[in-house]
C-alpha cells in the first residue's frame, strides 16, 4: 500500500469518525427529495437538464458525485458530441478506439459538472431484438468485456464510470417484473466476466439491475453484489440502485451490498434509521457503503473542463473515425461498391434525411442544430460534382421513378425510436412508489399514523391509472424490445421497388439490432449496416460508399437465417430461463447456419493469413501469425480466435471467441502479429469446485474472420486442472 493510499484512507476514517448516523444516511441516498424530483421529471425534461447529485455535505467540504447518463455521448442540453450508439461501436472491434472515445465522454461530462457517468453498459445481447440492444456492445462475453474493459479505462481517467446492469438485464419490456432463471455455470462462464473485465479496469461503481435473478431482485441481491461483486472480484468501489426503482426491500438492500440508492432519498429514508436502532442493519454496513464513496470523492481526477471540448474538432474526428469504422458491409455483389465513377446516384427513403440517433430513453443525447450530418447531406458534402436525386417519401412507385434515372441508388432504411429503445410499462412501476414516504404536505395535513394503514393502495390505484393512461406525445412506451426482427412491410416494399427499377441498388440499414434481410438481400446488389451512427455517421456513409476508405466493421453478433433459430423472447414474461445458447453457440450447436455469421463483414481488399505458432506458458496461450494486406488500398481486418475445446467432462459449445484485434495495414503490407489468450479464457466454470477448471486434452484454437470461418488452425494438448476463483 502507498502513501498516497494510507492517506485517503486516513482521511476517510477522519471524515467517517466526524459523520452523525442522519448524515452517513443522507450520503448513502441521492442528495434530491423524492417528491420534489419526480414532479421535475414528470413536468419538464429534467433529467437532460442537469447531473443528479449524491454525497453532498458542504459542512465537511463533501462536494458530491454528479451523475449522468451517456453510452453514446452526454445526455445533458449543451451541444455534447453524439457518437455512434455502443453497439455499433462494437461492430469495430476497436479497444483503443472505444478507450479514446471513453476519455472524451468523461471530459464532456466534466465540463457539465458531472463527474460521474453511466457509459457502460456490457449486458450480454442474448436476443437481437432486445430494445436496449444499441446501448451493449454485442451478444459475446470477451468481445463486450474488452470493448467495456476499455471505455471504462478512458472515462476512469476523468471521472467515476458507472458499469451497468448487474445482472441478466436483457429484456425490456419487462425488466420490472421478470425473474431470470440461470444456473451457476452459465451465469459465471457467460453473464459475468465482462462485468469483470470492467472491474478488472478499475470501474469506480457497478450499477445493479431492476430484474429479479434465481427468484431476487438484483438490488437486494447478496450473491451478486457481496458474494461475487466484492468478495469473489475484490470490487472496492460503489454499487449504486437503477434510478428510482432499483430498491424493493431496503434493509434487505443494504444488508446484500447496496451502496448507494438513486437518484433520490426514497426506499431508504423511510426505513434505514428504524433499521439501525433495532440492529437489523449493522453500523459496520452503513460505515462501508459511506466509506466507498468517501474514497471515490477523495480520488476523483481533480478539475472541470471548459465547455469547449464539447462537439470540438478533434471530437467530431473520434466520432466520424468511430462511425466509420463501425460500419459493416454484408453483400457487395459484382463488387457493385465502392462507387467511384459514378455520375448520378438516388438516394431514397425518409430516413435519408432524418437525424437517426437512436432511442429517447435515458441514453438520449440533444446535440444542437446542424451538428448531425445525415446521409444526404454527407454524400451532398463529399461529392459536389455528383448528380444525386433526393426521394424521402415511402412510397414505391415514386421511389423507382427516381431510382431509374440513376447510376445507382441508394435506399437508406431500417429503424428509429418508434420501433425499438428503452421502454417503460407504467403499470410495473406505479406500486413500488408506494414503498417511498409520502410528501411531507400530506403527512402535514394527515398526521403519519393516519396515513400508514392505506398509503400502500395508492401505489396499487397510480397502477391502475398509469396503466390505462395514454402515452405522452413523444414519450418511448411504443419502442422496448422487438419480437419480428423483418423490416417493416412498407419498407421492404421500397427496397423492392427500387431494386426492380436499377439493378445498382445499396441499402443502408439504420438500427440497433438485428434485421433479418431475406428474401430480400438477394435482390440488392450491396448491403451495409450504417447503425445509429452518431452525428458524423453521413460522413463516414460517404468515406465508404465512395472509396474514400475500406468498410471495416465486423458483426458483433450473429443475423440467423430464420427466426426459429433465436431464443425465445416474450416480452411481457415473468419467469425466463437463461442457459449457454445463444447467438452463434445456439447456432452451432443446432447445426443451423447463419445468414450473416459473428464476426462477418465485407472489405474492399483480401487478406492472406500464414505461419501460425501457437505456444504456452504458465498463465496463457501465444498464438502469432502472419497477415498481409493483398488489395490495393488500405485497410484494416479483424483477426478472431475460436476455441474448440475437448468437451470431455461438460457440454462445451463448438467454438467459441478467446481472441481478436484489429490491425490496419497499407496497400501491400505484411505484419506478424501476436495474441494473448489467458487459460481462464479456455476454461470452464465448475460449480462444484466453484471456481475455473481447464480441461485436459487437444484444444484446437481457429485463427478466422467470422465464427464459420477458418483461415488457420493449430492444437494444443494442455494438462488440466484448478486455475481460480
Amino acid at each position: 500500500m502507498n502513501s498516497i493510499t494510507c492517506n485517503i484512507q486516513a482521511h476517510v476514517d477522519a471524515l467517517i469518525e466526524r459523520l452523525t448516523v442522519h448524515e452517513k444516511l443522507g450520503l448513502i441516498s441521492g442528495s434530491t427529495p423524492f417528491w420534489p424530483g419526480m414532479a421535475a421529471i414528470a413536468l419538464r425534461d429534467t433529467p437532460h437538464h442537469h447531473p443528479w447529485p449524491a454525497g453532498v455535505l458542504p459542512r465537511l467540504g463533501l462536494k458530491g458525485l454528479w451523475f449522468v447518463d451517456g453510452p453514446r455521448g452526454v445526455v445533458l442540453h449543451g451541444g455534447a458530441t453524439t457518437f455512434p450508439v455502443a453497439i455499433a461501436r462494437g461492430a469495430s472491434w476497436d479497444p483503443a478506439l472505444e478507450q479514446q472515445i471513453g476519455e472524451a465522454i468523461g471530459r464532456e461530462a466534466r465540463s457539465f459538472g458531472a463527474n460521474w457517468v453511466a457509459a457502460v453498459c456490457v449486458n450480454l445481447l442474448r436476443f437481437p431484438g432486445w430494445g436496449r440492444a444499441q446501448e451493449t456492445y454485442g451478444e459475446d462475453p470477451v468481445h463486450v468485456g474488452s470493448m467495456g474493459a476499455a471505455i471504462t479505462r478512458g472515462l476512469q481517467r476523468h471521472c467515476v464510470a458507472c458499469v451497468k446492469h448487474l445482472a441478466l438485464n436483457s429484456i425490456d419490456s419487462s425488466r420490472f417484473v421478470v425473474d431470470v432463471e440461470i444456473n451457476r455455470r452459465a451465469l459465471h462462464e457467460l453473464y459475468l466476466p465482462q462485468f469483470k473485465a470492467c472491474v478488472d479496469a478499475g470501474a469506480g461503481s457497478v450499477m445493479s439491475a431492476y430484474n429479479r435473478v434465481n427468484g431476487e431482485w438484483c438490488g437486494q441481491h447478496h450473491e451478486l453484489l457481496d458474494q461475487i461483486l466484492k468478495q469473489r472480484w475484490g470490487f472496492e468501489g460503489l454499487v449504486v440502485s437503477d434510478f428510482i426503482f432499483g430498491i424493493r426491500d431496503g434493509v434487505k438492500a443494504l444488508q446484500a451490498g447496496q451502496d448507494l440508492e438513486m437518484p433520490f432519498r426514497m426506499v431508504w429514508e423511510s426505513c434505514l434509521e428504524q433499521a439501525l436502532a433495532d440492529g437489523r442493519v449493522a453500523p459496520q454496513r452503513l460505515n462501508d457503503a459511506v466509506r466507498r464513496q468517501l474514497q471515490l470523492q477523495l480520488t476523483m481526477p481533480p478539475g472541470d473542463a471548459p465547455s469547449t471540448v464539447r462537439n470540438s474538432p478533434a471530437h467530431r474526428r473520434l466520432a466520424r473515425q468511430a462511425a466509420t469504422e463501425s460500419i459493416v458491409l454484408l453483400r457487395n455483389q459484382a463488387e457493385e461498391l465502392p462507387w467511384r465513377d459514378l455520375r448520378s446516384l438516388a438516394v431514397i427513403g425518409p430516413l435519408a434525411q432524418t437525424a437517426n440517433l437512436g432511442d429517447h430513453g435515458s441514453s438520449d443525447t440533444r446535440p444542437q442544430p446542424g451538428q448531425v450530418i445525415t446521409p444526404l447531406e454527407g454524400l451532398r458534402q463529399a461529392a459536389p460534382d455528383l448528380r444525386l436525386l433526393s426521394n424521402t417519401s415511402d412510397n414505391p412507385t415514386s421511389a423507382a421513378t427516381t431510382a431509374a434515372q440513376c447510376d445507382a441508388a441508394l435506399v437508406v432504411a431500417g429503424l428509429d425510436w418508434r420501433l425499438e429503445g428503452e421502454h417503460i410499462h407504467p403499470g410495473d412501476i406505479a406500486p413500488i412508489l408506494a414503498l417511498v414516504p409520502p410528501p411531507q404536505w400530506l403527512v402535514r395535513l394527515l398526521g403519519r399514523k393516519r396515513l400508514q394503514p392505506w398509503w400502500p393502495a395508492v401505489g396499487r390505484a397510480m397502477a391502475w391509472i398509469t396503466s390505462h393512461a395514454s402515452p405522452p406525445p413523444g414519450g418511448n412506451f411504443a419502442s422496448g424490445d422487438r419480437t419480428d426482427l423483418h423490416l417493416p412491410p412498407d419498407q421492404i416494399a421500397l427496397i423492392e421497388a427500387v431494386a426492380a427499377a436499377n439493378p445498382n441498388t445499396v441499402v443502408a440499414l439504420m438500427g440497433g439490432g438485428a434485421i433479418l434481410t431475406q428474401p430480400w438481400d438477394q435482390h440488392v446488389a450491396g448491403l451495409l449496416l450504417l447503425w445509429y451512427p452518431g452525428q458524423e455517421g453521413g460522413h463516414a456513409l460517404a468515406d465508404v460508399l465512395l472509396g474514400h476508405l475500406s468498410p471495416s466493421g465486423h458483426l458483433p453478433f450473429a443475423m440467423p437465417a430464420d427466426p426459429a433459430h433465436l431464443p425465445n423472447l416474450e416480452p411481457r414474461a415473468l419467469q425466463v430461463p437463461y442457459d449457454l445458447w445463444h447467438g452463434y453457440r445456439r447456432l452451432q450447436r443446432d447445426q443451423h447456419s447463419a445468414a450473416y455469421p459473428f464476426g462477418f463483414g465485407l472489405s474492399y481488399c483480401r487478406f492472406a493469413w500464414s505461419e501460425l505458432s501457437l505456444k504456452q506458458n504458465q498463465s496463457a496461450v501465444q498464438v502469432a501469425l502472419k497477415l498481409h494486406n493483398q488489395g490495393a488500398m488500405r485497410a484494416a481486418a479483424v483477426v478472431q480466435v475460436y476455441l474448440e475445446a475437448p468437451g470431455l467432462q461438460l457440454e462445451r459449445p463448438p467454438r467459441t471467441l478467446v481472441a481478436f484485434q484489429r490491425l490496419e495495414l497499407a496497400r501491400g503490407e505484411q505484419r506478424r502479429l501476436e495474441l494473448v489468450i489467458p487459460l481462464r479464457r479456455l476454461a470452464v466454470f465448475d460449480p462444484a469446485q466453484d471456481g475455473w477448471v481447464l480441461e485436459s486434452g487437444m484444444h484446437r484454437l481457429v485463427v478466422a474472420e467470422h465464427s464459420e470461418h477458418t483461415a488457420l488452425a493449430g492444437e494444443l494438448s494442455l494438462e488440466g486442472g484448478w486455475l481460480e476463483r
